[in-house]
């Protein structure tokens, strides 16, 4: 055999030797980590962190987690010459609408939806922003649900108002007043309301302390209102107006 194909194969084999020598000490370490793992307790794993932003295919911020939730460039409530131009401009008084809305709130603990253009469109957290068009009239964990314009057309949440709870699952007319709101409160007060508009109001269900725009007296029955006026109750305790 010639000297240079005898040094070839002799290096060739050392080769395979070192090779051979690295996966066994790999084998081994692997082995040492199983075989310590059995005596070691496993802790699930934990992310901490004040604020998440996740972005769309554009680099548009399009989700807020956080407690509170992050700031982001593009929402629109957080943006005074946007809601001065998309919103103050539909009330008589555009400067008094963005006094009122300097005190609306717009943070949250949870987790906000934005759509593409920037508008709220699903709030989940503990306390929930305020609508655009008025302060919430207690504070408590929720869910809300705007539309395209950011106006909220419905929601389901736990509000405290005077030291009492309410549970309150509401549906919204399109001009951001309340078309069907169920209602459980600590007061006594469990019911159906709906609004149909122009004063007419329906409420089916029992309140010691009577229907909000309505006479103050209790009812445990149905109540059909116009305006200040009662045209139809019925009740276990007080007879049908005549």
């Amino acid at each position: 055999m010639p000297e240079h194909d005898a040094s070839a194969r002799i290096g060739r084999l050392e080769q395979q030797l070192r090779v051979q020598r690295q996966l066994l000490v790999g084998v081994a370490l692997v082995g040492a980590v199983i075989g310590l793992a059995g005596f070691v307790k496993q802790e699930p794993s934990v992310i901490r962190t004040r604020g998440i932003v996740i972005v769309d295919d554009k680099g548009r911020e399009r989700i807020l987690i956080g407690a509170p939730i992050p700031a982001a460039r593009n929402r629109v409530r957080t943006d005074l010459k946007r809601v001065e131009g998309l919103w103050a401009s539909r009330y008589p008084d555009p400067k008094q609408y963005m006094r009122w809305y300097a005190d609306y709130r717009h943070t949250m603990h949870g987790m906000l939806v934005l759509d593409e253009n920037g508008f709220d469109r699903l709030a989940i957290g503990d306390s929930t922003p305020d609508p655009n068009v008025g302060k919430r009239i207690g504070a408590g964990p929720g869910l809300e649900i705007n539309d395209a314009q950011d106006f909220e057309r419905t929601g389901y949440g736990l509000l405290t108002v005077g030291g009492k709870d309410r549970v309150t699952l509401g549906l919204d007319s399109r001009q951001g007043t309340e078309g069907l709101t169920l209602t459980v409160r600590d007061d006594g007060h469990t019911g159906v309301r709906i609004d149909g508009g122009d004063g007419q109001a329906i409420f089916l269900g029992t309140t010691p302390t009577g229907i909000v725009g309505g006479k103050r007296d209790p009812i445990t029955g149905l109540l059909i209102r116009q305006g200040e006026r009662d045209i139809h109750r019925l009740s276990v305790d007080s007879a049908p107006p005549k």
